[in-house]
């Protein structure tokens, strides 16, 4: 076994389905992730609209308030689902994340999707990608097979490294096997908002919300 084989931490794990790396309800929520904070916080709160603990990652400047996974910077995720799936709210502010790839090259490649770029960007190690964004609640859906067959012509083989940045709020960060729709989607995975009467019902999230391939629609890249 090589040493960076041994460093992957979904290596044992039996992927298929659905594989979360991040759930603000749970007891411990960051406990794969490492945090940096610069003028800005990293805390979990009630959102309204959805009356559910989040994860909300603010700073005044991008590039110095992030969660990455993993925490440890010597390991990496070796998650071969090629699909990134986060469930996140519109803060209206400058957003980013990046995800890290290998490809069947055994090259790293990095994408970059933010909310206030206009152009989409490809150099030989990273791609920079202009993202869209509804307002309020949303699921991101990336296609990291795709982006990386049409950014660099290679087949992607595994995730490494997922790091987000300021500003918005995190439900749920998972990936998967292939596009589900929101009937298929397992209860903790979909997005409800309440309903505010006695009953306390809740309803699925509107359209806009729904689930989308950001590899065709938000995330727009011309290569």
């Amino acid at each position: 076994m090589t040493t960076g084989e041994s460093q992957k931490m979904f290596k044992n794990t039996f992927q298929s389905g659905f594989l979360s790396i991040l759930y603000s309800i749970g007891s411990k929520p960051l406990h794969i992730w490492n945090k940096k904070v610069i003028n800005g916080h990293i805390k979990r709160i009630t959102d309204n609209d959805i009356n559910s603990l989040v994860l909300e990652v603010e700073g005044t400047n991008v590039s110095t308030t992030y969660i990455t996974c993993p925490a440890d910077p010597k390991k990496t995720l070796g998650i071969k689902l090629p699909f990134l799936v986060m469930i996140i709210k519109n803060l209206k502010k400058y957003f980013t994340f990046e995800v890290q790839v290998l490809d069947d090259k055994n090259v790293r490649r990095r994408f970059q999707a933010s909310n206030y770029q206009s152009t989409t960007r490809v150099s030989p190690f990273m791609c920079t990608i202009p993202m869209r964004l509804d307002e309020g609640w949303s699921h991101i859906q990336f296609n990291l097979s795709d982006f990386t067959r049409r950014a660099y012509g290679t087949n992607y083989i595994e995730t490494l490294r997922v790091q987000i940045h300021a500003n918005c709020r995190i439900r749920r960060v998972f990936f998967s096997d292939r596009l589900y729709s929101e009937d298929e989607l397992p209860a903790g995975f979909k997005l409800i908002l309440p309903v505010q009467n006695e009953k306390a019902t809740v309803r699925r999230a509107p359209p806009r919300t729904s689930a989308r391939s950001y590899g065709t629609h938000g995330l727009r890249m011309t290569v």
